[in-house]
């Protein structure tokens, strides 16, 4: 059975920091490109940071870059997200999800695979 978990959300201030984990079970997480994906109330979900399967290559979406950082521990099953200098509009449910789209060196265009999709950790930014 496949299992994403993600742990590490909350509540924080903005300009605060949080770190999330992502645990993956029942599949080749080793093998897997890896991608956060955010969604905020009454918006479509949107992709935030990708990681391909052996932490060589990141990708990430402009409003987030140079303040999240995605990682991997292959051995431990389990991908991460530093995120540093939040804002109000990073406020959303974040989850973890086995991605099969592709980068051009620039852009990631993400497409999860189906039902490798995590229940997702509430985020919220406010003072």
């Amino acid at each position: 059975e496949v299992q994403l978990v993600e742990s590490g959300g909350g509540l924080v201030q903005p300009g605060g920091s949080l770190r999330l984990s992502c645990i993956a079970s029942g599949f080749n997480f080793g093998s897997s490109d890896m991608t956060w994906v955010r969604q905020a109330p009454g918006k479509g979900p949107e992709w935030v940071a990708n990681i391909d399967s052996s932490g060589e290559t990141t990708y990430y979406v402009d409003s987030v870059k140079g303040r999240f950082a995605i990682s991997r521990d292959n051995a431990k099953n389990t991908l991460y997200l530093q995120m540093n200098s939040l804002k109000p509009d990073d406020t959303a449910v974040y989850s973890c999800v086995k991605d099969e789209g592709f980068g051009d060196g620039t852009n990631w265009f993400w497409a999860p695979a189906h039902g490798y999709w995590g229940e997702g950790t509430q985020v919220t930014v406010s003072s």
